[in-house]
């Protein structure tokens, strides 16, 4: 099927044509209850339409700095940036089988998985919908090349149509096979993700709209959470409360499964598992979910277990944690270059504690553009930039004792403005 959205779905068989409009769930949208919770917390809700809009044409703001005449994207969460569609995310994530095209000259064409056009029935930006014909061993087996050579020629006609006969186009993700035909017909390829990264890093007012209303879901759930945790409890079950909380509050999924209790907090990133939880234990954890609106939710909180204090050890590992968020979001500034950003921020003495991978991050759809080292590995690693109000950056910190003991993780979501940090995040954030 292949046609203008707005003109086909009213041709088509009315339960089709409904599954693209009045039922669609981003239409639905999260619900009168839901809503109705955030404006009661004094939340304004986002405009979806404006949402589009601005990431559109930030996108193609972005085409024309970077000298691309279109992009290609394969990428789910680059798709959703561009269409404001979704469709199985995590598993077309890693079975690539829908894309788009995005024209400078204002084209928007998807192709979408096996009669799933109704799909993008909601947003008239898409110009045009098309059935995916994916080149990916799984879904073409032993035929790949055939389908590689019709994929290549059908995108070649597309370029041809929107972006004449010497195009330099970005791609985020692309086999060989496709980048090598697409070469051959005289395409000049580019890094659509760094297209992608530069474009999704300044959040539009709507975007910081849902973004709040899906950190407010999120510690709505965390609060649960920390209601029912007691001593007698398996990690999953504590875990298992935030995936049903997400989902029931407008979320989509859960990046990771990290939840860790008692000797499993040092070292950090041990996945959630069947051990119990004891009185006294520490129980830290990192929510890295994409909730409400599509729109990530990055906290991490570490409580004690149980109705006793924290030990000394607890509460001193604890401390040096929370002074390293505290101390490193104050510097979330407009005007501040990575390199300061990196050189100004305090972390406990590396040679005493394990420390998080990175020190800031960007979060939007999910994580995102920039990554900000430590100081003790800039030269490694680092590179600069500059933030800019619109930035939305997680604050990191883990404290794990080399010399043994349980460790703690902290994170906040902040927002930069011409005024400073906005601290997205409220969570309590203390042991007990």
């Amino acid at each position: 099927m292949t046609g203008k959205i707005v003109n086909s779905m009213k041709a088509l068989a009315p339960e089709v044509a409904a599954a693209g409009s009045e039922l669609h769930h981003l239409i639905l949208g999260p619900g009168a209850d839901l809503e109705a919770e955030w404006v009661a917390a004094g939340l304004e809700l986002p405009d979806l339409v404006g949402m589009r809009e601005y990431r559109l044409a930030r996108l193609r703001r972005q085409l024309d700095q970077m000298g691309y005449d279109g992009a290609i994207l394969w990428d789910p969460m680059n798709i959703r940036y561009a269409t404001d569609t979704t469709n199985m995310q995590v598993w077309a994530g890693h079975f690539p089988s829908r894309y788009c095209w995005v024209g400078a000259d204002g084209s928007l064409i998807l192709w979408d998985f096996f009669e799933c056009e109704f799909l993008s029935g909601h947003n008239p930006n898409v110009s045009e919908v098309r059935s995916a014909d994916a080149p990916t061993y799984f879904l073409a087996g032993p035929r790949y090349e055939e389908a590689s050579r019709r994929w290549a020629n059908e995108m070649l006609d597309v370029i041809r149509q929107h972006a004449g006969e010497r195009p330099r186009i970005a791609v985020d993700n692309l086999n060989w096979p496709e980048a090598d035909k697409l070469r051959a017909g005289g395409v000049t390829l580019g890094s659509g993700q760094e297209l992608m990264e530069l474009a999704r890093s300044i959040k539009g007012p709507d975007e910081i709209k849902a973004m709040r209303c899906s950190v407010h879901a999120c510690e709505t759930t965390m609060a649960e959470m920390r209601a029912e945790l007691r001593p007698g409890m398996s990690e999953r079950e504590l875990w298992a409360m935030l995936h049903a909380g997400n989902i029931r509050r407008g979320g989509e999924w859960i990046e990771t499964q990290i939840l860790s209790s008692g000797p499993r907090t040092n070292p950090w990133m041990q996945e959630v598992s069947s051990r119990i939880i004891e009185d006294g234990d520490l129980v830290a954890y990192d929510t890295d979910l994409v909730g409400a609106y599509g729109m990530m939710c990055d906290i991490s909180r570490t409580w004690l277990a149980g109705d006793g204090k924290p030990s000394a050890q607890q509460q001193n590992t604890y401390d040096l944690a929370r002074h390293q968020i505290e101390h490193n979001l104050e510097l979330l500034t407009p005007g501040r270059t990575f390199h300061e950003l990196t050189h100004q921020s305090w972390m406990p003495p590396v040679e005493d504690y394990r420390h998080y991978c990175v020190n800031y991050h960007g979060v939007g759809q999910c994580d995102e553009f920039p990554e900000i080292t430590f100081p003790h590995m800039w030269g490694k690693i680092g590179w600069d930039g500059v933030l800019e109000p619109g930035m939305v950056l997680t604050v990191e910190a883990y404290v794990g004792p080399r010399a043994g003991g349980e460790g703690v993780k902290l994170e906040e979501q902040v927002l930069v403005t011409k005024r400073g940090p906005d601290r997205l995040s409220n969570a309590v954030i203390d042991l007990v």
